[in-house]
C-alpha cells in the first residue's frame, strides 16, 4: 500500500455532459464512456439534475453533487476514487452561488476544483455578474492554493486565445471571447495557474473541447476550446499528459484530461 504522501500518477478527467440524464439514454451511455475512461477523479458541469433525480452506480467512487436551486439548470459533480477530507460548495459568490457552479475537494495532497462557469449569454447580457464571478473565483483559488496545491478543471466558458477557437475574428466581442472574459481568464493564469494543455501544445490549433449543435459545427471542427485544466504553478512541472478526448460523443462538448503526478 503506498503511504499517504506516496507520489503517484492521477488520471483525471472534466466533462460538460450538457445534461445527464439525456447522455444516460445514449449508446454508449454515460456509464459505459465513465468505465472506459477509468478515471481517479472524473468530474461533470452542467449535470441538469435536482437531488433524487438519478441514481448512478459507480462502485468504488465516492460521489460529491452541488445541485442548482433552478430545476433543469446547471449543476456539477465529482467521482472520485479517494474519499475527500472535505467538500466546499460555494465561492461567495452572491451572483451565482445558488447555481451548483463548483466542487471543491480537499485531498491529502492537493484540492480538486471542479467550476462551471457563469456564461456571459447574448449580446453580454451577463457579463457583469460573470466578471464579479470571475473575480470571486481567482480569490477563492489563491486562498486554496495557500493550504496546498490547486487543480481545477471545469467549463470556463471563454476561448483565452484566438488559436483557442476556429473562427476568431468574427467572434471577437461575443460572448466567450470578449475582450471581458479572455482578461479575466489572463488574470487568472498571472494569480499562479497554468493552463496545461497548452502548456503541453503550445502551438497546435484545431484542438476544440466544445462545438455548437448547429452548421454542422462538430463535423467540420468547427469549435471553441472552452474546458480547461489549470494547476498550480509549483505543480505544473508533475504534468505527464493533457488531452481532448474528441472522439467521445454525448454532449456538444467533449471530455478533457489531464495525468499528473501527485
Amino acid at each position: 500500500m503506498p503511504t499517504e504522501n506516496a507520489i503517484r500518477e492521477l488520471r483525471l478527467v472534466s466533462w460538460n455532459v450538457n445534461g445527464l440524464r439525456a447522455v444516460m439514454k445514449k449508446d454508449p451511455g454515460f456509464e459505459q464512456i465513465f468505465s472506459e475512461l477509468d478515471a481517479d477523479v472524473f468530474a461533470l458541469q452542467e449535470t441538469k439534475l435536482q437531488e433524487g433525480q438519478l441514481e448512478l452506480d459507480l462502485p468504488g467512487y465516492y460521489q460529491t453533487w452541488n445541485y442548482a436551486e433552478r430545476k433543469g439548470y446547471s449543476g456539477t459533480a465529482v467521482f472520485s476514487r479517494e474519499k475527500p477530507l472535505q467538500v466546499v460548495r460555494q465561492i461567495g459568490c452572491e451572483a451565482a452561488d445558488d447555481e451548483g457552479r463548483v466542487c471543491a475537494l480537499e485531498f491529502p495532497s492537493y484540492w480538486f476544483v471542479d467550476v462551471y462557469t457563469p456564461n456571459a449569454k447574448n449580446e453580454l447580457a451577463r457579463l457583469d455578474e460573470r466578471l464579479v464571478w470571475d473575480e470571486r473565483y481567482r480569490a477563492f483559488l489563491s486562498e486554496l492554493a495557500k493550504q496546498k496545491p490547486v487543480v481545477t478543471c471545469g467549463d470556463f466558458n471563454v476561448a483565452h486565445e484566438e488559436i483557442d477557437l476556429k473562427n476568431p475574428g468574427p467572434n471577437r466581442g461575443n460572448a466567450g471571447f470578449s475582450d471581458e472574459e479572455r482578461a479575466s481568464f489572463s488574470a487568472l493564469l498571472d494569480a499562479g495557474f497554468t493552463d496545461t494543455f497548452r502548456a503541453r501544445h503550445p502551438d497546435l490549433a484545431g484542438a476544440y473541447s466544445w462545438w455548437s449543435y448547429r452548421f454542422r459545427a462538430r463535423e467540420k471542427n468547427a469549435g471553441w476550446r472552452i474546458d480547461y485544466f489549470l494547476v498550480s504553478n509549483d505543480i505544473a512541472d508533475r504534468v505527464t499528459g493533457a488531452s481532448i478526448l474528441s472522439e467521445v460523443y454525448g454532449s456538444d462538448h467533449c471530455p478533457v484530461e489531464l495525468q499528473i503526478d501527485l
